[in-house]
C-alpha cells in the first residue's frame, strides 16, 4: 500500500513538474543521432529506430508531452540545443564534468563500460601507455577521444563523424582496432557478419575524468523544471515496467547498471 501511495505521488509530481516547463499540446522536441545502433539508427524508409528513440518516446508519453525526433549528427548536437533547434538530446550521451560546462544533465539513463575491439588473437598491447603506432578507429568528439588521447597518448587515431563509419574499416582492414561502448560494439558489430573474426580485447576501460556517470539527457543550463521532469520520468519508467520491457527488445541484461563480463 504505502509503495502504491508512493508511485501515485511521484506521478502527481512528474504532472506538476511537466506543466510548468510547457503549456498543454506544446511539441518535445528530441535531438537524436540515428547512426549508433542498437541505440539509434534509421530505416530505409527514415524511420527512427533504436532503444534510444524508444526511451525517449516512452519519457515523452509519461511525461504527457507530443514528442518529435530531430535528427542530428555528432559533431552538432551539443551546438544545435544550444541553437534552439530541439529541447533535450537523447543520444547516449555521457555525463562528464567537461560537457557540463556547456549543458545541464538529468541522472542517469544507462551506464555500460567501454571496450576496444580488434582482430582475434591481436599482440596489440592495450595496457595503459600501450598502442604505440597502432591506428585506433574512434568516433570524433566522443568520450572515448578524451580516453585515447589521455591513457594511450602514442596511439594513431583516426576519427570519424559516426561509430559505423569506424566498424566499416575495422572489418576492411583498415585500422588496427577501435574503442566505442561495448553494448553498441557488441550489437552493432561483433554479432554481425561484418564482425567475424573480432573480438574484445584489453577489458573494460574506464576514466572517470573522460566517461563520467553513465549516458544522460542533456538540456540547455537553467531549464530546471524539465530537467526535473526528465528525472521524475525516468524514475516511473523504472519503476512500472516500462525501462524493463524496452531494455529487453534489444539486451539480455539491465543496461542501467553495466554488462557482464565479455
Amino acid at each position: 500500500m504505502r509503495k502504491t501511495l508512493q508511485f501515485i505521488a511521484a506521478a502527481a509530481m512528474l504532472v506538476a513538474a511537466t506543466s510548468m516547463t510547457a503549456s498543454a499540446g506544446d511539441k518535445l522536441r528530441i535531438g537524436v543521432e540515428g547512426a549508433y545502433p542498437p541505440f539509434s539508427w534509421k530505416e530505409p524508409d527514415g524511420t527512427l529506430m533504436g532503444f534510444d528513440v524508444d526511451i525517449a518516446n516512452a519519457l515523452c508519453a509519461k511525461m504527457g508531452r507530443e514528442c518529435e525526433l530531430v535528427e542530428q549528427d555528432w559533431d552538432g548536437i551539443i551546438p544545435a540545443l544550444l541553437a534552439r533547434k530541439y529541447d533535450a538530446i537523447i543520444a547516449s550521451m555521457s555525463i562528464t564534468e567537461e560537457r557540463k560546462k556547456r549543458v545541464d544533465f538529468t541522472q542517469k539513463y544507462y551506464n555500460t563500460p567501454a571496450k576496444f575491439v580488434a582482430a582475434e588473437g591481436t599482440s596489440l598491447d592495450f595496457n595503459p601507455g600501450g598502442l604505440k603506432g597502432a591506428l585506433v578507429g574512434v568516433q570524433r568528439g566522443t568520450t572515448h577521444q578524451c580516453y585515447m588521447e589521455k591513457i594511450f597518448p602514442d596511439a594513431e587515431l583516426k576519427l570519424y563523424g559516426t561509430q559505423e563509419e569506424v566498424f566499416l574499416d575495422l572489418s576492411a582492414g583498415r585500422i588496427d582496432a577501435q574503442i566505442s561502448d561495448s553494448t553498441q560494439a557488441l550489437e552493432g558489430f561483433l554479432t554481425q557478419d561484418a564482425g567475424k573474426g573480432f573480438a574484445f580485447a584489453g577489458g573494460d576501460q574506464f576514466d572517470l575524468e573522460c566517461y563520467g556517470e553513465g549516458a544522460g539527457i542533456a538540456i540547455r543550463k537553467g531549464e530546471d523544471d524539465l530537467r526535473e521532469a526528465f528525472n521524475m520520468a525516468i524514475k516511473a519508467i523504472r519503476e512500472d515496467g516500462t525501462y524493463k520491457e524496452i531494455n529487453e527488445k534489444y539486451f539480455d541484461f539491465d543496461i542501467y547498471g553495466a554488462p557482464p563480463g565479455s
